[in-house]
């Protein structure tokens, strides 16, 4: 039996060329195209004598198959009527010879024809064969031919006959078959990239934006809408191919029962209308909606996630569309898909719609308004996850008309560090509001933090900055150094003692940095998503930072817009567009903008604890500045002198805490200062003689030698001590 030729390729309509008249070759396997071939193709004359036996002539009829013949040694094809016809080829002349039989024959399939003909007749043996040929009138068909090789008397092949029959049904069902493979294949193809765009789709709109412009092979719908579900109503999410007029009509409108979109989801199956009359006669309370549509057939698509319906696709078409299983799967699929990936999407926007709110709440919605400092502040969520973590910022004004400043960073960044960082920065903003000083305010973060056991840890700076004068008393928990842009516009970090994080020792004790700005100096406290990233080191984003810090600001009163909130929006758009960030960033700057007038405040209080010795040492250097600036710097050895011992004795010999005061007075055109220290208790200094190896109770003495008056008196509950000089 002769196996099946090669697959031919897609037919191409090519006239059959021009047939040449030759003699017989002398070898009759050779023909004009190169080799003999039966000739079962067009134009093969009817033999004159039918020697098909009669009892075969019936069937053959029967069944539309013809006979030829073939003398090998002549190259002389001979067919009955009945293959002339199946050739397309009744009632024309044709040259008997195998080389223009070839000519007819599709370029493809003349070589698989002549390539299986001459192996027979190379073996008297037997062949058949598939080719397509085209009519006259330009249609294709196809051929299918069986012969058999006959020898002589010497056993050399001399003839092949056989059968011909026509085999366009098959070609049909070929070409059919290709067309569905590749159209199987298309749509394969599609539900991947379908997969795949749709598990990108992170939101709502992106899903939408997805479905509606989803190329659907095979079917090219004219209509795409995708809706959800919300309380029984239709929320129209988005459509190609309608009216936005007609999206308007029918957003949040009821889903009426007897609506096929409803019985696609009662059932959690789709729907298919296939025309217009079909959807009147088994939808007529809904076909107010159809008629307005201007389509003519619909797909209804429940979309199904983990059991409970979420919405509803509609696919449409102008036309009448009875859609045939194969697309039905399709179109089912895809409604999967979709409603996975809006199920998914809509938590997605739940959850970051709670996680901004929980934000904004956390961190404070307006930073207050202190006199003679302008502040600016910037949060950006980082570029993935649930954007919500526990970075925060803070503004406390603080007694004496001072500022506390916080920038903190909770380990984590989920909704945990977020709850947690809005209860460190209410206590932190309550122990500075009540006036501790600055390492006290953290220690007692620390302690507060550890007492919570969360087993979180949180990095933070707290700064607080003396209005009057623009001093900064600094305290670092394992946060990062602070940056100050100079009034020259030069830019650098301010060293500041460290200490471990909040919550890691309870026990920690801070250490204070003071530094001092000129007015118009900025400082600027972050959290670490601004200098660090996966791709970008702690020391190149500090130089980098610095570098867009100290570019060019234009001068408060030649600017439209506040330079501060300018530099702010700077500092925020580099950090966005830095990639691989993944941490969020807070941000905190202040500006000291000098005293009004361009004096400083003449006075300067401060609460000194009971505990806080070292707080002392603080003290005598803010006293020393705000004489500087104040101008009577001959009075600040002096008054630094008497005001340590009334500190001193007030905290040792009270357990009480103590109210420093300093306030310079301008009479007659001379300077005088004066120094107040308060406390709670009623016990009276009392002056004493010490010896000359006596270490300490020259306090007194040392006022009355030194200052020009002195005194004290009751308060209330307690007493004053104080002093006075004059320049």
């Amino acid at each position: 039996m002769a196996t099946e030729p090669e697959a031919p390729g897609p037919a191409r309509r090519t006239p059959p060329a021009q047939a040449t008249r030759n003699s017989t070759p002398a070898n009759p396997l050779r023909t004009a195209a190169g080799r003999a071939v039966p000739s079962t193709a067009r134009g093969l004359p009817t033999r004159t004598g039918d020697s098909t036996p009669e009892w075969l002539e019936p069937a053959m009829a029967a069944n539309g198959i013809g006979s030829f013949d073939w003398d090998i040694r002549r190259d002389t094809l001979v067919g009955d009527r009945r293959a002339c016809t199946i050739l397309g080829l009744a009632g024309q002349q044709f040259d008997r010879s195998s080389g223009a039989f070839l000519a007819l024959l599709h370029p493809e399939d003349a070589p698989v024809v002549r390539r299986r003909v001459e192996r027979a007749v190379a073996e008297l043996g037997q062949c058949g064969a598939y080719y397509r040929t085209v009519f006259p009138d330009g249609e294709l068909h196809a051929v299918r031919f069986r012969g058999r090789v006959l020898a002589d008397a010497f056993g050399r092949p001399s003839r092949m006959v056989g059968f011909v029959w026509d085999a366009t049904v098959e070609l049909h069902k070929r070409e059919r078959a290709d067309e569905l493979a590749v159209l199987r294949e298309e749509r394969s193809r599609f539900i991947k990239e379908a997969a795949r765009a749709l598990s990108d789709a992170v939101t709502v709109r992106d899903v939408t934006r997805v479905f509606t412009e989803l190329p659907l092979p095979g079917l090219g719908p004219d209509g795409l809408a995708l809706a959800s579900l919300e309380g029984g109503r239709i929320a129209v999410l988005g459509s190609s191919g309608y009216r936005s007029t007609l999206d308007a009509q029918f957003d949040r409108i009821p889903l009426a029962p007897t609506h096929p979109a409803a019985e696609a989801v009662r059932q959690r199956a789709p729907i298919f209308v296939s025309s217009r009359e079909e959807y009147r006669e088994r939808y007529p309370e809904a076909w107010d909606w159809a008629e307005s549509s201007g389509r003519s057939s619909w797909a209804f698509l429940p979309l199904v996630a983990s059991g409970r319906p979420t919405g509803v696709c509609v696919v449409s078409f102008d036309d009448d569309r009875e859609l045939d299983p194969d697309e039905r799967t399709l179109l089912s699929t895809l409604g999967g898909l979709v409603a996975q990936s809006l199920a998914r999407a809509r938590l997605h926007d739940a959850e970051h719609e709670l996680a901004a709110g929980l934000q904004r709440v956390m961190l404070p919605r307006t930073v207050p308004a202190v006199p003679g400092v302008t502040t600016a502040v910037r949060y950006l969520a980082a570029g993935s996850g649930l954007q919500i973590g526990g970075d925060w910022y803070d503004v406390v004004p603080l007694p004496g008309g001072h500022v506390g400043l916080v920038i903190g960073d909770v380990q984590g960044h989920d909704v945990h560090a977020a709850g947690i960082m809005g209860q460190l920065r209410i206590a932190l903003r309550a122990y500075a509001a009540e006036g501790h000083p600055p390492a006290a305010v953290m220690a007692r973060a620390s302690r507060f933090l550890a007492d919570l056991d969360t087993d979180h840890f949180a990095t933070c700076t707290y700064a607080e900055v003396n209005v009057d004068y623009g001093v900064v008393y600094a305290v670092r928990a394992g946060h990062l150094d602070p940056v100050v842009r100079r009034a020259d516009g030069s830019t650098h970090p301010v060293p500041v003692a460290g200490g471990l994080p909040l919550g890691v020792a309870p026990d920690e004790e801070y250490r204070v940095t003071r530094f001092s700005l000129d007015p118009g100096e900025t400082v600027l406290l972050f959290t670490d998503g601004l200098v660090e990233a996966r791709d970008m080191d702690l020391d190149t984003g500090f130089a980098r930072l610095c570098d867009t810090v100290s570019e060019h600001l234009p001068p408060i009163d030649e600017s439209p817009r506040e330079p501060l909130e300018e530099l702010a929006d700077r500092i925020a758009s580099q950090a966005a567009d830095t990639s691989e960030r993944e941490d969020d960033i807070a941000l905190l700057l202040l500006r000291w903008d000098g005293p009004a007038g361009g004096r400083a405040a003449q006075q300067l209080r401060r609460r000194i604890g009971q505990a806080d010795l070292a707080r002392i040492s603080e003290l005598r250097a803010e006293l020393r500045d705000a004489l500087r600036r104040w101008g009577v710097p001959e009075l600040i050895d002096t008054a630094e002198l008497l005001s340590s011992e009334l500190v001193t004795n007030a905290i040792r010999h009270t357990d009480r805490d103590a109210m420093f005061t300093a306030r310079l007075y301008q009479e007659d055109g001379r300077a005088r200062l004066r120094v107040e220290v308060e406390d709670e208790s009623d016990l009276w200094p009392t002056r004493r003689t010490p010896g000359e190896q006596a270490s300490s109770g020259r306090g007194l003495m040392l006022v009355e030698g030194l200052a020009d008056a002195w005194g004290v008196e009751p308060r209330g509950s307690g007493k004053r001590m104080w002093f006075e000089l004059s320049s």
